[in-house]
């Protein structure tokens, strides 16, 4: 990653630790009144038009928080899961679905030897 885009990334993440949704629409107001904002205004578009999807995310305590954006399990999770069922083709039923990704679940976690950082609280 060129420091240019890491800047950027720095910049966008500043909202992440926020503890509010008002905090964190304080900071994506910085964020786009400074020099990345304005020179990628569709960033902050795109936040701006997903922002009723993004409140619920500060229901949740900082620890939980962590948990769910930072992603890189989650998308192993989905890809592994979509990979199984997309091989399986047609389902019969719904709960035919159902069991197949209950038993993908299952063995995709069976090796996992501890939980995510910060996954108890």
């Amino acid at each position: 990653m060129t420091d240019g885009l890491k800047g950027m990334r720095e910049a966008l993440e500043v909202a992440c630790p926020a503890t509010t949704a008002e905090t964190a629409r304080a900071a994506l107001d910085t964020f786009a009144a400074g020099p990345w904002g304005t020179r990628f205004p569709t960033i902050v578009k795109s936040w701006r038009t997903a922002w009723e999807q993004v409140i619920p995310f500060f229901a949740f305590p900082p620890e939980v928080r962590r948990v769910i954006y930072t992603t890189n399990a989650i998308e192993s999770i989905n890809a592994r899961v979509r990979k199984i069922s997309k091989t399986r083709g047609h389902f019969p039923t719904d709960e035919a679905a159902t069991k197949l990704i209950w038993l993908a679940l299952r063995n995709i976690t069976a090796p996992w030897s501890r939980a995510a950082h910060g996954w108890k609280a």
